[in-house]
C-alpha cells in the first residue's frame, strides 16, 4: 500500500478492482465518501458481480474472473495512443526514457532467453543499456526505438478494446467509459487511487496484476502523490500486524528479507539487496538497507 488510508478522501477518482472495500472493509471505504462528498470524487467498480461497492459507485463494469490483466492492458494501450499520459512525470520519474538491451525480445507470447526444456528464462538480456559512467543510457524524448516507452507501446498494441471485449466480457462501450474517466487523471491537478483486496493478491498471477495496475498509475503520474497510489486494502491486525512483529517466516519487521541457507557472508548480504542508483542523483528507499 503505497498510500495511508485517509488519504483516499484526497482522490478525484477511486478505482476499485480486485476487491469488495464498502463490504470487506467498511471502516476504510468511509474515506472514499469522503472524497465523494467533499471532492466531488467518482467511484469507479471492475468486478465480476454487482457488489455493495458496485451499488454506491458512479459507474459499474463487469468482468470475467482472472481476467483483471487483460483489462489493464487494454487502459494502458488506450492511454498510450490517446496520449493520456504524464509527460513530465514520465520522463522524470519513471523509467520510460531507460534504453533497453538490444538482445531483449517479445515474440508470439515469449520474451528472450526462455528454455523450453526447463521451462524457466535467462534474465541476462532483460536489463537496461549501461554507459561507462556505470549509469543507464537515456533518451528524454522517448523517441529511441529501444527506449521503454516504445517497447511498452508496442507490447501493448495487442490490447485493443476488442480484445478486452473477447478476453474480459467487458462490452467495448463499458471499458472506453472507463478509460475515459481513467485517462483525465493524466492531468497534474486530478489524482486517482486503485484500491484492491484478495481478489488481487490471492490470485495466481496477483503480483502481475498488480504490477500491471502501477504501469497505469505511473503513466498517468499518480503514484507518489496526495489520493494517488496502489493500494491494497489491509491494515487489520492479522495482516498488516503479522508483518510489523516479524512473524512471517522469511521477513524482519519492515519487510527485511532474512538471508537464504546459502548465504553465509554479510557483506554480500547487504550488497544484494541495496540498489545502485541507476541515474545520477536518484534514490532509492532500499539503498538504505545495511543502515537498518
Amino acid at each position: 500500500m503505497t498510500n495511508h488510508w485517509v488519504d483516499i478522501k484526497n482522490a478525484d477518482l477511486v478505482l476499485i478492482m480486485g476487491g469488495n472495500a464498502a463490504e470487506a472493509h467498511p471502516c476504510g471505504f468511509k474515506w472514499v465518501t469522503e472524497a465523494k462528498a467533499h471532492r466531488k470524487a467518482r467511484l469507479i467498480v471492475v468486478d465480476p458481480r454487482f457488489t455493495r461497492s458496485a451499488a454506491v459507485a458512479d459507474y459499474y463494469a463487469p468482468i470475467r474472473a482472472g481476467s483483471d490483466i487483460a483489462f489493464l492492458g487494454g487502459l494502458i494501450n488506450y492511454l498510450l495512443t490517446q496520449d493520456k499520459i504524464h509527460h513530465q512525470y514520465v520522463r522524470d520519474y519513471t523509467d520510460m526514457s531507460y534504453l533497453v538491451k538490444d538482445e531483449f525480445t517479445f515474440t508470439d507470447g515469449i520474451f528472450s532467453g526462455y528454455d523450453a526444456a526447463r521451462h524457466k528464462y535467462d534474465k541476462s538480456t532483460w536489463g537496461y543499456q549501461m554507459g561507462p559512467d556505470g549509469f543507464v543510457l537515456t533518451d528524454p524524448t522517448l523517441q529511441h526505438p529501444r527506449c521503454v516507452y516504445q517497447l511498452l507501446k508496442a507490447h501493448f498494441s495487442r490490447y485493443t478494446p476488442e480484445l478486452v471485449e473477447r478476453v474480459c466480457g467487458t462490452p467495448r462501450d463499458a471499458f472506453l467509459k472507463v478509460a475515459g474517466m481513467i485517462a483525465e487523471t493524466a492531468a497534474a491537478d486530478r489524482t486517482m487511487t486503485i484500491l484492491y483486496a484478495l481478489g488481487w493478491t490471492q490470485h495466481s498471477k496477483g503480483s502481475q496484476m498488480i504490477r500491471t495496475g502501477a504501469m497505469v498509475q505511473l503513466l498517468l503520474g499518480n503514484i507518489g502523490v496526495a489520493g494517488g497510489g496502489m493500494n491494497a486494502l489491509r491494515g487489520h491486525s492479522n495482516i498488516q500486524g503479522l508483518t510489523d512483529l516479524g512473524l512471517l517466516s522469511n521477513l524482519l519487521p519492515g519487510y527485511m528479507t532474512l538471508p537464504g541457507e546459502a548465504e553465509q557472508d554479510f557483506a554480500a548480504y547487504l550488497t544484494k539487496r541495496s540498489p545502485k542508483p541507476m541515474r545520477p542523483g536518484q534514490l532509492s528507499y532500499w539503498q538504505n538497507y545495511p543502515k537498518f
